[in-house]
């Protein structure tokens, strides 16, 4: 399996982190975003959208989109509960993490930490960062009386929200005003096979 990904990208991350938990062999290629490596042909061929990540696998099939490459990777495995309730919970925080929590996290950072502010995303960054505080303390709430975000197991959800949360620092957020948060980002490096998002 080959995944072609950006080693900053908390979306990449997600795959790395899975594939590491899981103890699954892979090559990774490394595509930097902002050198346009996503809109060579070369790389449109595989990914018609020009978008990281994706996984190609060794028949050839192309899987894309964060989350669903880590659904298929841990099909089975302890990261997707049995419980058909537990397993939609797991999917309604995946949902929410791409939906609401990425597009507001993960933007602030990519401002911040990959475009250096520019003065014409200033405002636009404002708006993120009072966005993301509301985002972060609902999580910080949620995760009050409970290791993770379903319950007592470690699941995808997990893993989808850790990666751009454990990095909301590079887009200004001050995770220490959020104590859950920080215990459940520490539990989430004690399980078995985590990795760091750069070696």
């Amino acid at each position: 399996m080959t995944v072609f990904g950006d080693e900053k990208s908390g979306n990449c991350y997600k795959i790395k982190l899975t594939l590491s938990l899981l103890n699954i062999d892979y090559q990774w290629k490394n595509v930097d975003l902002l050198k346009g490596e996503t809109q060579t042909s070369e790389f449109l061929t595989k990914s018609p959208q020009g978008k990281v990540p994706i996984i190609e696998l060794p028949d050839g099939k192309i899987l894309a989109e964060s989350n669903a490459i880590i659904g298929y990777l841990a099909e089975g495995s302890q990261l997707i509960p049995h419980d058909t309730f537990d397993k939609a919970l797991m999917y309604q925080w995946m949902f929410y993490e791409q939906y609401t929590h990425e597009p507001c996290i993960a933007v602030a950072r990519f401002i911040q930490f990959y475009q250096n502010m520019p003065a014409e995303r200033q405002s636009e960054y404002i708006v993120l960062h009072e966005k993301g505080e509301q985002i972060l303390s609902l999580l910080d709430k949620e995760l009050l009386a409970k290791p993770f975000m379903i319950g007592e197991q470690f699941t995808l959800a997990d893993i989808a929200l850790y990666a751009y949360t454990h990095v909301a620092h590079e887009g200004g957020f001050d995770l220490s005003v959020y104590p859950n948060i920080q215990n459940w980002l520490f539990r989430i490096t004690e399980q078995i096979g985590y990795v760091a998002m750069i070696d």
